[in-house]
């Protein structure tokens, strides 16, 4: 009997998903648990298992169509097995065995229930609630007609193309007929200016005001005389390319403090207790003492913890301390939750766990979810300083410098100057100010801080 291949819910709050790449086709052979498929949610790359060994007799979904979770990707059988109609619809587990047609490999041989295009993913209606969207107007090309995220993200970009040059006669006139009334006013009660010797000026060349958020510049075309290879974005880049736009431009008025950081006591803790970790199969590095030292930050000062809403700021009872990720493609965010109640082994087995999987492409969207404050550890790199900009929707992110010895001037028990050798680090925190005024982030640097310098 064959198989069907299911989208899964691949998170508690992910419905749908995006089939970036088929690792099998039609008529090779799998076997079960070997992964045959790659699915995009915003950030995550996921595989998408094989429920059964066989022969992948038929493929119901193009790469790059989002679906929803419960829909037929495939089918898996044997060589000899005949499909007699493409599958309606399935439910949103993964062994089921339907009598189907081996097919073209499109979302479109099977049909919805009628009036499933009117139905829309909570992804899909957020969107439209972001920018005022009538989802009546625009095409689905889901199933049954459906809207999905790529037909909104598709309708957006066509709303951004210039609109054409209108001829001369539709394009508004010129005096004050044409005038907005209060410029009119404006003009009539000016009082009145001397006029200034005249003088010939050399013409100064026109600058254009800066594009309104709305507006994108347009990009001038490509030299053919340039040299070069134009390298397409992956959908990862253009998400975080999108977010960063939103939370710097769009949302939030970033700040930014800095301090520096005597981490003697920390170095001398890390080689004191790296041997003992590494025991218990926990390799420990100086994110994990980061990450408390910004856990005690943020429950003394539980505003930077927060999150601006319309309605009042929302203060969470937990820290979930996300972890900014470098791969090739880009930067992505894992997320510690309830980070209050690990110790430092604790931490350091989350953050060692979260990257390896970020590094493997195995983080379920769920582990990027939930996040309250976010910490960049760019030292890794030998980055000193740095000014990141905030994950929305939180509040505030952290960044660490690397840890670099140089001379500082320290004072002893006795009250007497000297001059000594300390690993030193920057740290910055960039928050919300609209949540938080210059003092509030000071005091929350300060306690950041003198954890990290009175480390037992």
């Amino acid at each position: 009997m064959p198989t069907n291949v299911i989208m899964p819910q691949l998170g508690e709050s992910v419905v749908e998903g995006t089939l970036s790449r088929w690792l099998k086709q039609v008529g090779e052979r799998v076997e079960e648990f070997e992964s045959i498929a790659e699915v995009t949610t915003d950030k995550v790359d996921t595989e998408i298992p094989s429920p059964a060994s066989g022969v992948l007799l038929a493929i119901y979904v193009a790469e790059g169509q989002t679906v929803e979770r419960g829909t037929v990707l495939a089918v898996i059988g044997q060589p000899d097995e005949r499909l007699e109609s493409p599958p309606s619809a399935a439910p949103a587990h993964a062994h089921e065995s339907v009598p189907a047609q081996q097919s073209a490999s499109s979302a479109e041989a099977y049909d919805s229930p009628k009036g499933a295009a009117q139905r829309y993913s909570p992804v899909v209606a957020r969107m439209a609630a972001e920018h005022n969207l009538d989802l009546t107007r625009i095409r689905g090309t889901g199933l049954g007609g459906r809207v999905t995220k790529k037909d909104v993200e598709a309708y957006l970009a066509a709303q951004e193309q210039p609109a054409a040059e209108l001829a001369p006669w539709e394009q508004p006139g010129a005096g004050d007929l044409f005038k907005p009334t209060d410029e009119i006013f404006a003009a009539a009660n000016a009082k009145p200016v001397a006029p200034a010797p005249q003088t010939v000026a050399a013409p100064q060349p026109t600058v254009a005001p800066p594009p309104t958020p709305s507006q994108a510049p347009a990009q001038p075309p490509l030299s053919p005389e340039l040299g070069g290879t134009l390298i397409p974005h992956s959908a990862m880049r253009r998400s975080i390319a999108k977010h960063m736009v939103e939370s710097k431009l769009h949302t939030a008025p970033h700040v930014t403090t800095v301090f520096e950081v005597d981490m003697a006591r920390v170095m001398a803790h890390w080689k004191a207790n790296e041997a003992a970790f590494a025991a218990q199969g926990v390799r420990l590095t100086l994110t994990a003492y980061f990450i408390a030292a910004i856990v005690r930050a943020a429950q003394a000062q539980p505003t930077l913890n927060s999150r601006w809403t319309d309605d009042g700021l929302f203060v969470p009872n937990s820290v979930n301390v996300g972890m900014a990720v470098a791969l090739n493609e880009g930067l992505i965010v894992p997320v510690i939750k309830n980070a209050q109640d690990l110790s430092l082994i604790g931490l350091a087995r989350q953050v060692n766990d979260l990257a390896a999987r970020a590094r493997a492409k195995q983080l379920k969207p769920d582990d990027l979810q939930g996040g309250t404050i976010t910490l960049t550890n760019h030292g890794v790199s030998g980055s000193l300083f740095a000014t990141p900009i905030i994950n929305q929707p939180q509040s505030a992110i952290v960044g660490t410098g690397a840890v670099t010895k140089r001379p500082v001037v320290i004072t002893d028990s006795d009250g007497n100057d000297m001059l000594a050798i300390r690993p030193m680090l920057y740290a910055t925190l960039t928050f919300d100010h609209r949540v938080a005024d210059g003092a509030l982030g000071d005091a929350f640097m300060r306690v950041f801080k003198e954890t990290l310098e009175t480390w037992r």
